[in-house]
């Protein structure tokens, strides 16, 4: 089962490209599609290693407020 499409369903789909499109067209499609998907699987981990950096970035500023505050309840002891 590939994308919830069963094999009868999957045949269907193929022969409509083909006859469609026609079979010289499949191979630039496919290019075009390829490229799409890189570009957004790029986009998606970009997007999670800005998340990634910023969480990184609170957790030191975090970790610094928390030392921060260790500190002066040393001191006051």
């Amino acid at each position: 089962m590939f994308l919830f499409i069963g094999g009868s369903e999957l045949i269907f789909v193929i022969l409509f490209v083909v006859m469609f499109f026609g079979a010289e067209k499949i191979p630039e499609i496919a290019r075009g599609l390829g490229k799409m998907m890189r570009e957004v699987k790029n986009a998606s981990n970009e997007i999670k290693r800005e998340i990634k950096d910023s969480s990184n970035e609170i957790r030191k500023e975090i970790n610094d407020s928390s030392n921060e505050v260790n500190k002066d309840v040393e001191t006051d002891n």
